[in-house]
């Protein structure tokens, strides 16, 4: 969307996170605006934690807002903003994604875990049926860990340094999907056909391991949804000992795509 088309009709949305300096959403968003000739315009709004309460009740008065794209710190509070949840929010516990509905009312969703999913089989990765070895289930883990069940493993194991934050994410997984097997473990847990990390380590320049990939059979898939580096010490590590890797980006376009799809455009035509 060209600044000089931005008028008195133009539909508004907005991403919201502290730090937002990285964030490349509103890239994505425009570029298909401008291709489209879209009168939308996609903008960051740098929002820190203790503010949102407040930011939320004046953003949503804003009768041109149509949607907005939640970043960390604000995926779970936003949770209890919002007036409704899809299902990948309440499995979940976050969401990343809300919109205005057509009663005024703002619905909100998780893809996160769908562009993760959706990331993997783009790339000829087959999810259902398999097993997994998730790290980490805050926010972003939780949105895989959810769309993984959906998608159809048969065995799920997950690892966090939080026990109860844990005990409450397998709590809905559960609840959400009885006939998946979904229990807390580590990564001596396997064999495992897919092994990811969900977490913050490896992030910018720590060269920190979120897990050591070495004992897992050469067939498993050794996934980050880091998005910079996009080689991560953990894909480094992986790459090294023979195991197949996919980088973050992945999971980005995926979730890119979905959340796209959840405002009413398609961001691939």
């Amino acid at each position: 969307m060209e600044t000089d088309k931005i008028d008195g009709l133009t539909r508004l949305f907005v991403i919201i996170g502290d730090p937002i300096h990285g964030v490349r959403t509103p890239t994505l968003f425009n570029e298909m605006f401008g291709r489209k000739n879209i009168n939308a315009v996609f903008v960051a709004h740098h929002l820190a934690a203790g503010d949102l309460k407040t930011a939320w009740a004046g953003l949503k008065t804003i009768k041109n807002l149509d949607g907005v794209v939640i970043t960390m710190p604000h995926k779970t509070p936003m949770c209890g903003l919002v007036d409704s949840l899809g299902i990948n929010g309440r499995v979940a516990g976050a969401i990343n994604a809300a919109r205005r509905k057509s009663d005024g009312s703002w619905e909100g969703d998780m893809f996160d875990g769908i562009g993760c999913v959706d990331g993997l089989k783009r790339q000829g990765h087959e999810v259902a049926g398999r097993s997994a070895f998730l790290m980490g289930i805050g926010g972003a883990g939780s949105a895989v860990a959810s769309a993984l069940a959906h998608a159809g493993v048969k065995r799920l194991v997950v690892q966090d340094i939080d026990p109860l934050r844990l005990d409450r994410a397998i709590g809905r997984i559960r609840a959400a999907y009885p006939e998946l097997s979904v229990a807390s473990g580590t990564i001596d847990d396997g064999p495992f056909d897919l092994a990811i990390n969900a977490t913050p380590v490896g992030m910018g320049d720590s060269g920190a391991l979120p897990f050591d990939p070495s004992p897992l059979p050469a067939s498993t898939l050794v996934v980050d949804v880091i998005i910079k580096p996009e080689i991560t010490p953990l894909l480094v590590l992986a790459q090294k000992t023979g195991h197949p890797t996919q980088p973050g980006k992945h999971m980005h376009r995926g979730q890119a795509i979905a959340v796209a799809q959840f405002f009413g455009f398609d961001l691939e035509s």
